[in-house]
């Protein structure tokens, strides 16, 4: 659930927009709304301008140029050390490609994720030192290996680490430590990815009059990849890394990446950025996820077609057995939930497992972080040692909330949307207590739905989905627009593909709409036939012999005028307290319910024993309101106790069921009612 925010938006000033730029006003406005005002922002925004600011404005990057060049006219062996995501291989191929070209002897180092885990690591320093390597450079990682970097000083190798991630309170001792994150760093744009921080690199070290526009004919289609794999927002340097790096990809000069198009079915559609995230970008990533990431660097640096496509398939198969683990470790922590629903109560969701891969945990932690609207940080056990990958919400800095257990951890690194670890699996327990007693002070942001305007469903077509193509390439921090449809009637509703997904039919007035709402089970559907909702869609077409038509895509739904925002703060408060949270008065007197409150929700449920599970906020719809949801979770938990009815609670659905019971119960004797009454003897049931 969230909350939904709808974006104000200026007619007026889109219709000044539109008629100066010559672009339709629906764009016009959304442009407005997303905060692309001034003429340049536009113009860049729009067309095929914006530029690649100068690389020298980046802290020490005249140290790592200085370095690398003498390196390459001394002939000294450089070996550049990545990470094993997309970014990371990006930029590992990307310099690599770069410094084979200017005559460098050049080698690479990605680490074993499984093996080795994130980050430099002492025993690859070894191996480093053994090639002969005098020089590393890191690329998308670095600025944490203060150890690793002393160890490979130590043995006479140099550093020079370009990265993109948080800065820590110690800086490695290097030659030159190129990251944006620096305090003393006064470069203007600040959110660039690994590869694109390696471009710029290529650029300072091209000099002054470096042809910047070969560069990106060259490099941006690795570029596009990375910066679209790391999820970093796609405006400025961003937007033209990716807009060049498009085209690129669409005229197939890389042998790798054209065999990886080939082979995810990209190579007879048009590449776009939602193409590279859910095809390409998986792929890269599946096999370092499953520990063979060398494969994904191959395949960017060979020029051998048949070695390319075989290499391609590989890749598909490694992710689709990433797609299967991560279903594997998903339904084993819904049972955990199904078992135990205090597992997701949490403010920060902390699940641990025996065995689970450590590279898919991070998407997992992502699945459940969407699903709860929480911070969330799973964690696989490996006998006495442990790892995990943490994902926060907006607006919650999950780095400073790890940072504050930092003596419990073996290692972790990462930014405030997302982190990694390790620590001994004794300490798990405490961890999670830890983190959850340093969140308790925190604000838990609502998790919001920004949509980014209403629409009549009559006025929906073709032409507004081209309309939208003028603000491609859509991705993190330029989403694909959402809009929303309100006051809808529900006419019918398909299982589709096995039940796996739902065709819903609305009608308003004299327009009918037809939608999809993926991976949602007819069974965990609470809306029914005849209800009235708001829907929030995407758009996009779909092409039938040579006819376009208009598809629509459900992304969030609710009961029309639903308070999801005051739904959200109600159930957390009943989940701080499960969770043992100090509660003011006030709060506590918001969950106490009364009889009649019991009573009437007594009497509803009966009215529908013989219906099955009903969810919560279908019982708070035709309740008008009477109850708030987290006094109605406390009479439902009450109620589940003294047997009244069956509670079912997994990761996917929250629903009740009647039971018949011949006797009386007393309300006071359950255990919900208990604790409440211990904390606030006043309170009146």
């Amino acid at each position: 659930m969230k909350d939904w925010s709808v974006a104000k938006l200026n007619k007026e000033n889109a219709r000044e927009i539109s008629e100066k730029f010559g672009i339709p006003q629906l764009v016009a406005g959304l442009l407005n709304a997303r905060g692309i005002s001034s003429d340049r922002e536009i113009s860049d925004f729009i067309g095929n301008g914006g530029t690649v600011d100068d690389p020298f404005e980046i802290k020490d990057m005249d140290k790592a140029v200085k370095r690398i060049r003498s390196a390459v006219e001394n002939g000294e062996k450089i070996c550049i050390y990545g990470d094993f995501d997309a970014d990371g291989v990006s930029a590992t191929a990307l310099l690599f490609s770069y410094l084979e070209t200017v005559g460098a002897d050049v080698c690479c180092y990605i680490p074993d994720r499984e093996s080795e885990g994130y980050g430099m690591n002492k025993s690859a320093v070894d191996t480093i030192k053994a090639m002969s390597v005098r020089l590393i450079v890191t690329v998308d990682t670095g600025i944490s290996a203060i150890e690793e970097i002393a160890y490979a000083k130590k043995l006479g190798i140099d550093t020079v680490v370009t990265d993109h991630h948080v800065v820590g309170s110690e800086l490695p001792d290097a030659c030159a430590v190129v990251d944006l994150h620096r305090p003393d760093c006064k470069s203007r744009f600040k959110l660039i990815s690994g590869v694109g921080v390696a471009f710029k690199l290529i650029m300072a070290i091209e000099g002054e009059y470096a042809d910047v526009d070969m560069l990106l004919d060259n490099y941006s289609d690795l570029v596009c990849i990375g910066t679209i794999g790391d999820i970093v927002d796609l405006r400025d340097e961003n937007r033209v890394f990716v807009k060049r790096g498009l085209k690129s990809i669409s005229n197939g000069d890389r042998t790798g990446v054209r065999a990886l198009c080939e082979a995810s079915g990209c190579k007879d559609r048009e590449i776009t950025s939602g193409g590279i995230s859910y095809s390409l970008v998986p792929r890269i990533n599946a096999v370092g996820r499953l520990g063979r990431s060398k494969d994904s660097l191959t395949l960017l640096l060979t020029e051998d077609q048949s070695e390319a496509r075989e290499i391609a398939r590989k890749l598909s198969e490694e992710n689709a057995e990433r797609q299967r683990i991560e279903r594997e470790i998903l339904e084993e922590i819904n049972v955990m939930v199904a078992e135990d629903p205090s597992l997701v109560q949490d403010r920060v969701i902390i699940i641990d497992g025996d065995g689970w891969k450590k590279g898919v945990v991070g998407i997992v932690s992502s699945r459940i972080k969407e699903r709860y609207g929480k911070p969330c940080v799973i964690i696989s056990r490996d006998g006495d040692e442990a790892s995990g990958s943490g994902r926060s919400v907006e607006g919650f800095d999950l780095w400073q909330v790890i940072s504050s257990c930092s003596e419990l951890l073996t290692h972790f690194g990462g930014h405030k949307m997302a982190c990694g670890l390790g620590l001994k699996s004794e300490n798990i327990e405490l961890f999670r207590e830890r983190v959850n007693s340093f969140a308790a002070a925190k604000e838990l942001p609502i998790p919001k739905l920004r949509i980014d305007c209403k629409l009549n469903p009559a006025a929906l077509s073709v032409e507004i989905v081209k309309q939208l193509r003028l603000m491609e390439p859509f991705g993190a921090g330029n989403p694909s627009p959402l809009f929303m449809l309100s006051e809808l009637r529900i006419t019918s509703i398909s299982p589709v593909k096995n039940n796996a997904h739902l065709r819903i039919t609305f009608s308003k007035v004299d327009a009918t709409v037809t939608a999809m709402r993926f991976r949602e089970r007819a069974e965990s559907f609470p809306y029914k036939v005849g209800d009235t909702v708001d829907i929030a869609v995407s758009l996009d077409t779909n092409e039938f012999r040579g006819v376009e038509s208009l598809s629509v895509y459900i992304r969030d739904i609710r009961f029309s005028g639903a308070d999801n925002a005051g739904y959200i703060k109600s159930q957390r408060l009943f989940e701080d307290f499960c969770s043992g949270a100090s509660l003011s008065k006030e709060e506590i007197d918001s969950l106490i319910p009364t009889r009649e409150d019991f009573a009437m929700v007594y009497r509803y449920l009966r009215q529908l024993k013989n219906r099955g599970y009903v969810h919560p906020e279908v019982i708070l719809r035709d309740l008008r309101g009477a109850v708030s949801l987290g006094r109605l979770r406390v009479i439902l938990e009450a109620m589940n106790d003294l047997g009244l009815i069956a509670i079912y609670e997994d990761m996917k659905r929250l629903s009740v069921k009647m039971n018949e019971v011949r006797t009386k119960v007393d309300l006071g004797n359950a255990l919900i009612i208990k604790r409440l009454k211990e904390v606030y003897p006043n309170g009146q049931i």
